[in-house]
């Protein structure tokens, strides 16, 4: 018999499962905390190991980001500028823009593909909307079909506002607009 490794029960066949980022042995209760660990065989010594989903790695780096995203240099209020403050930002109508300056230099799905050495399953998956361009395919259909994918990082609707009553309250007066004026 061996223990769990989470809760110490004795197991008979314990899961290898990863739990945060760490492998461990555990049982059938104690195997919905993490993601089953499946062992392939290999010709080499080495054994790889596949998850079932890739959370894990996602979630441990996405929490370390709001850790240090958390901390402010106390730089007197407002909100907090970072990195995606500076980006460009992939235009909402960036399957149209491909799609109009392709069609305007007469060319067909898989010529415009062939061209910027890509797959035409991937131009029609970007004209259909349902992917975005990665930042190389967005800079090779720019360049190719003398367009901008892009909308500014800076846009009027990330301004900080300055509007309100002079003892620092707002009411909803302050924020909203009104269609009819």
């Amino acid at each position: 018999m061996v223990q769990c490794e989470m809760c110490g029960a004795d197991t008979a066949s314990p899961n290898t499962v990863k739990v945060e980022g760490a492998e461990l042995d555990v049982c059938d209760d104690c195997a919905d905390f993490g993601t089953e660990v499946r062992t392939e065989s290999s010709s080499s010594s080495s054994t790889k190991y596949s998850t079932g989903s890739s959370s894990g790695s996602s979630s441990g780096s996405g929490s370390s980001g709001s850790a240090s995203g958390g901390t402010s240099s106390g730089s007197g209020g407002g909100r907090r500028r970072d990195m995606f403050d500076e980006m460009d930002e992939v235009a909402q109508d960036y399957d149209q823009r491909i799609r109009t300056a392709r069609e305007s230099r007469g060319l067909s799905q898989e010529e415009l593909a062939k061209e910027l050495n890509e797959k035409a399953s991937l131009i029609r998956k970007l004209e259909q909307g349902d992917t975005l361009p990665s930042d190389g395919v967005q800079q090779k259909l720019e360049s190719e079909l003398g367009i901008t994918l892009t909308e500014g990082g800076g846009s009027a609707d990330d301004t900080e506002w300055s509007g309100g009553s002079s003892d620092g309250e707002y009411t909803l007066g302050d924020v909203v607009q009104r269609k009819d004026s």
